[in-house]
């Protein structure tokens, strides 16, 4: 006991008092949300502030669904978001793994092409993409919010990272035994990237999620609105009472929240795995 309390420097101690003033910054916000949502229109504008409502009463939920259609803003999110999740994590997957294992003319080239895509901003290229789903007749629907993120560069580049710290020689080996390039890829490499997997997967999700510029612009009816524009119409039409803007705010953030958590674990694996190399 005496020998860990001499472990203990004033470095190690002022370590931990900047993290935990850091924790309580950055929670503070959702705590102060979440808690907002249960209380009365007395107790989240008193002085000094109320930490805990005196009742937890979901009434503020029901009175911000009755006032706008969450319940449909919340099924349009979790369809843009499943839809463009999956699509782009399969791209990304059959992407990285040809960038990172095959050889064919132009690798490097094409490579570096698409790495300086990564520089164009996504307000740049609105108008062609608003041209693209025009044409293709999708305008004003869930696909709209789904096919112009079927991909990314940048997670694309992520995830070959991954790959590349794969030896090689179990890529030579699996082909030896006559392993196809797809069945190394899903029995092999998929299952080992995991951890890195799930961290490009919520990424993906929150961006998809939180997406407010885009479905503004692709999508006209009220009923095919996606939660953030949902929230921003709710807050401009009727924002006057803060507890309902906290319930609002609560709906679209508290579902991130807990997709994190369970992916938590997850995600510092792929954090300490991705540093490590072969």
């Amino acid at each position: 006991m005496k020998k860990s309390i001499k472990n203990i420097t004033l470095g190690k101690v002022l370590i931990y008092i900047f993290l935990t003033m850091g924790a309580v910054i950055m929670v503070f916000p959702f705590y102060w949300m979440i808690s907002g949502a249960f209380k009365n229109s007395v107790e989240i504008v008193s002085f000094p502030p109320q930490w805990l409502p005196s009742s937890f009463s979901f009434g503020n939920f029901v009175e911000a669904f009755e006032r706008a259609p969450f319940l449909n803003y919340f099924i349009n999110s979790i369809l843009a978001m499943v839809g463009s999740v999956s699509i782009c994590t399969f791209t990304t997957i059959v992407g990285a793994f040809a960038f990172s294992k095959l050889n064919f003319p132009g690798k490097h080239v094409i490579l570096g092409l698409l790495l300086g895509l990564m520089m164009v901003p996504f307000e740049m290229i609105v108008i062609t993409n608003f041209r693209t789903i025009i044409d293709i007749g999708v305008y004003n629907s869930i696909l709209a919010l789904i096919i112009p993120f079927t991909s990314s560069i940048f997670y694309m580049y992520i995830l070959k990272g991954f790959f590349d710290s794969i030896p090689d020689s179990l890529y030579q080996a699996a082909r030896v035994d006559g392993c196809s390039n797809w069945k190394y890829l899903w029995r092999i490499m998929v299952p080992i990237a995991k951890p890195s997997l799930v961290t490009i997967i919520l990424l993906n999700s929150i961006a998809s999620w939180n997406s407010f510029l885009w479905p503004s612009l692709a999508i006209v009816d009220k009923e095919l609105k996606t939660l953030p524009f949902g929230l921003y119409a709710f807050i401009s039409e009727g924002g006057s009472r803060t507890e309902l803007m906290m319930a609002a705010s609560t709906i679209v953030v508290v579902p991130m929240i807990i997709l994190f958590l369970f992916a938590r674990k997850q995600i510092v694996n792929g954090v300490a795995r991705g540093g490590l190399k072969g």
